[in-house]
């Protein structure tokens, strides 16, 4: 099933939305996790430069067949051989990896699928105890200049309040700025039944870093940036 607003643009217009590597470095994302599976490679945008980072196997897919074929083409001309990309409907189907097998799993622009508790459900279930998941979405912020309808992005509250939900999730991270039109989210897969609560709060009232800011000081910041045409429908 294809997640409501998910359309793509161009190939070099998307990548241009993003400073991949400080939002990798910020996630954390980095050689200390090996097995890492990821929901909608897209382009590869992501899935190149996060192979690159980690010590283990990067486990992609995506429900578009083209979206897949072009990944494939970028890991191959890259020479990266331990890389699986497989176009799969994860969200009615599940990853297909082994319960608790990964260290970390990436839902990038995806959290405003219709159901979003089932989604993060479904990525906790293939993390080991511990193992991270990273979120990130775009800014609630008309001036950004892609993504789904405001009516239906989330803001960070509502992630970290469908983790809660999921019974299977703690926050592990605040709020992290990823400049110039994302935020994101690192969630830890509780070591317990699904069931419970949140454990890690976001940090209150200490001043915005360079990293992770209020809410607020995200969104304001979004609309100071040079501003596009209106958001178009889409990831």
């Amino acid at each position: 099933m294809k997640v409501r607003d998910s359309g793509m643009p161009d190939e070099a217009l998307w990548d241009s939305f993003f400073d991949v590597e400080l939002i990798l470095q910020r996630l954390g994302i980095d050689a200390s996790l090996v097995d890492v599976a990821e929901l909608g490679c897209g382009y590869g945008t992501f899935t190149l430069p996060v192979a690159e980072r980690i010590s283990g196997t990067p486990h992609t897919y995506d429900i578009d067949e083209a979206m897949v074929a072009r990944t494939k083409a970028r890991v191959a001309r890259a020479g990266l051989t331990d890389v699986v990309v497989e176009c799969r409907d994860v969200v009615t189907q599940g990853f297909g990896l082994p319960p608790a097998s990964q260290h970390g799993c990436l839902l990038f622009n995806i959290l405003h699928h219709d159901d979003p508790v089932t989604l993060l459900r479904t990525a906790a279930r293939c993390l080991q105890p511990g193992g991270r998941l990273f979120a990130i979405h775009w800014r609630h912020d008309p001036a950004t200049p892609r993504g789904p309808s405001l009516s239906i992005r989330p803001r960070p509250q509502q992630i970290i309040a469908w983790a809660e939900e999921s019974g299977a999730l703690d926050l592990a991270s605040d709020v992290l700025d990823l400049a110039p039109w994302h935020y994101g989210l690192v969630l830890a897969r509780a070591n317990r039944p699904c069931e419970g609560r949140s454990q890690v709060p976001i940090s209150a009232g200490s001043a915005p870093t360079q990293a992770t800011l209020t809410v607020d000081h995200l969104e304001r910041s979004s609309s100071r940036t040079k501003r596009y045409s209106p958001a178009a429908q889409g990831m």
